[in-house]
């Protein structure tokens, strides 16, 4: 897997006494796309968990600990995810989860654009990453959207 594309669409709800949002797994997506033998492949995961931290009044505060299930990598091709699954790609029997963990959030130049800075483990391989998303009020959380490239 070369440069993969991820879309997310993360759906949280606050608990507002601990100002802590959970993700909302249903209606949650992490979707990607990857080229596969020249074509372009779409496929998303489900299982998302974790904790974050967000106040559009208090940005520098934001904080994501978020994790999806590798396991449920899903591309319309039984094979596929089959093959996606073993130890050549995800190795979901020896890392069952994908991990992000942001360090930083800050405004970006665009209105309504935030940046955030963090770590992204895959496979026990962590890297530095950044990207702009945003986050929409959503009846008692936030949907935050976010697409980057990962090579």
């Amino acid at each position: 897997m070369k440069n993969l594309i991820l879309f997310l669409s993360v759906l949280i709800t606050a608990n507002v006494a601990f100002a802590q949002l959970k993700p909302v797994s249903q209606g949650s997506s992490v979707q990607f796309k990857i080229k596969n033998f020249g074509f372009n492949v779409n496929g998303s995961f489900t299982g998302l968990e974790g904790t974050i931290q967000f106040d559009p009044g208090d940005i520098a505060h934001t904080y994501f600990n978020v994790s999806i299930d590798a396991n449920t990598v899903n591309t319309d091709n039984g094979m596929r995810d089959d093959h996606l699954r073993k130890d050549t790609y995800f190795d979901v029997k020896k890392y069952p989860r994908i991990l992000f963990v942001s360090t930083k959030v800050t405004p970006s130049s665009k209105s309504g654009i935030l940046l955030i800075f963090g770590k992204l483990t895959i496979k026990d391989q962590t890297k530095d990453i950044s990207f702009p998303f945003t986050a929409e009020a959503s009846g008692n959380g936030y949907l935050f959207k976010a697409t980057f490239n990962i090579n």
